[in-house]
């Protein structure tokens, strides 16, 4: 059952503070699910997740083989018996403001600051969906 994304509880949302390694589903273009390890952050005021990659990756590849409307993908995680999935449509991102946000976040909740990397990009999220049980 989905959650009211303007209502999620403070147990979730803390949740998706800690520090976890989350996966990131895309979809290729032939239609198979693409599944790999992530660093996610969460903004529930503007409903955004956020994923930093290097911009020749797999995933970067089948959000921008969706077109300009973006793909449709989620982003989970896990840990015993709480867990949490984002669902949305993914954009890639390039421009360094951006990414350079999306990095301060990454900090922020992973704890560490990425290497610098001159290619990294983002995949920003407009989470539509919450489920789970945080």
């Amino acid at each position: 059952m989905a959650l009211d994304l303007d209502a999620l509880d403070a147990a979730y949302l803390s949740f998706w503070q800690e520090r976890h390694v989350c996966t990131l589903t895309t979809l290729r273009p032939d239609g198979s699910p693409h599944v790999v390890p992530v660093g996610v952050t969460f903004d529930p005021a503007t409903r955004t997740a956020r994923v930093i990659c290097n911009k020749s990756s797999r995933k970067v590849a089948n959000v921008q083989a969706a077109g300009p409307t973006g793909a449709r993908v989620a982003v989970a995680q896990h840990q015993g018996r709480r867990w949490a999935t984002l669902e949305g449509r993914a954009i890639v991102r390039t421009e360094a403001d951006a990414v350079d946000d999306a990095v301060r976040r990454y900090a922020e909740r992973y704890g560490r600051m990425p290497s610098p990397n001159p290619d990294r990009v983002l995949i920003e999220i407009t989470v539509t969906r919450a489920l789970g049980r945080g």
